[in-house]
């Protein structure tokens, strides 16, 4: 594989119970549990997912994440990027890369994606009618933000922090929710070259709608990716009609694994260079939100080598080699790559063939 590719896939650390979780949702809970309860929404529906090799894991098992690991370093994902969650000083779910900073193990790259967001009980309608606050995300000023750098410049020291054009890779996931973004990166940036760390951080964003990308480039990220939620679809006449009648059903909006790869790589938006592709594996976010999400439907890991070839191809042609991947873990939306039940290992193993191949 060039050895200049970087795959890092998104990781989510909620697979252990901490208080929050036990707060608001029942003592001992997990995104397992919206995992399991899941049911079939229309014939041919494949639900419940269950786990394949590694269960129904508990991540602070450290053979758990060895074992992880293992099978992401065959797929040839270079490493995680940890969703991390800071809320004024107060976090959620830090317990797990906590540990793996402090245990110097697994020995294995790693990042954070800031998932700075407000925490919400959602009904998971449109205009967001009936959710309930849980913990809202807010932002301080420089007190805050110092207090934040103190705690990542940790990992950002330590030698498995992916870094790009030796800079640490921090990726924020709502930008424009955070209307003084502008000077929270100017400080970091300040900070970390005082603590002589790097020149700069790398800064990534996430962007939701297309028109959104030069604007939100022109804040000071490096670079952006572009979340794929609203490719899955080409939204012409038909398919906005079909989805009103798939409502009214009470069913999904359903788009087929094969008809959206098509659409998944923009040559003309992730041929930029200012620009990280995405490969996606699968999505089917109704563990979560039953009825109100869209489904892709049927998607295969001969499907998905199509769609990793794509990308592969294209940033083989880039001189910004990184691509993220959506996602490792992420159960309850239908976005994994682990080993299931139903199709074992044959994601890893056609991301890892398509690699080397390279």
């Amino acid at each position: 594989m060039d050895k200049d590719i970087k795959i890092i896939a998104y990781y989510l650390p909620q697979f252990h119970p901490f208080p929050e979780n036990d707060e608001w949702w029942g003592k001992g809970f997990t995104e397992w549990i919206n995992v399991g309860k899941s049911k079939p929404l229309y014939p041919g529906h494949k639900q419940p997912v269950v786990p394949g090799e590694l269960g129904y894991y508990d991540l602070r098992i450290p053979q758990v994440r060895e074992e992880q690991v293992r099978l992401a370093k065959a797929a040839g994902i270079h490493g995680f990027c940890y969703w991390h969650y800071w809320f004024n000083g107060h976090q959620l779910m830090n317990d797990i890369i906590d540990d793996v900073l402090a245990s110097g193990t697994p020995d294995f790259p790693f990042c954070f994606g800031w998932a700075n967001e407000t925490w919400k009980k959602k009904m998971w309608n449109v205009d967001g009618t009936g959710d309930k606050i849980l913990i809202e995300q807010t932002y301080n000023g420089e007190q805050d933000y110092r207090a934040h750098f103190d705690y990542v410049k940790k990992f950002f020291k330590d030698p498995r922090y992916i870094r790009v054009d030796n800079c640490p890779f921090f990726f924020i996931y709502r930008p424009l929710d955070f209307k003084d973004v502008k000077t929270f990166m100017a400080l970091w940036n300040k900070w970390v070259k005082e603590e002589g760390i790097a020149e700069k951080v790398y800064f990534v964003a996430n962007v939701i709608d297309e028109k959104d990308l030069d604007y939100t480039l022109s804040l000071g990220f490096s670079k952006a990716v572009i979340q794929l939620n609203y490719r899955f679809s080409d939204w012409s006449l038909f398919s906005r009609l079909l989805f009103k009648i798939e409502r009214m059903i009470k069913i999904p909006m359903l788009v087929t694994y094969k008809d959206a790869v098509k659409r998944l790589f923009s040559k003309e938006i992730d041929m930029r260079e200012d620009v990280i592709p995405t490969i996606l594996p699968r999505w089917d976010h109704s563990p979560r939100s039953g009825i109100k999400n869209i489904v892709l439907h049927n998607s295969t890991s001969e499907l998905f080598r199509e769609h990793v070839k794509s990308v592969l191809n294209g940033v083989k042609q880039k001189q910004n080699k990184c691509i993220m991947l959506k996602s490792w873990n992420e159960w309850a939306e239908g976005n994994f790559m682990e080993p299931d039940y139903y199709n074992g290992d044959s994601y890893v193993r056609v991301l890892g063939e398509e690699c080397r191949k390279l």
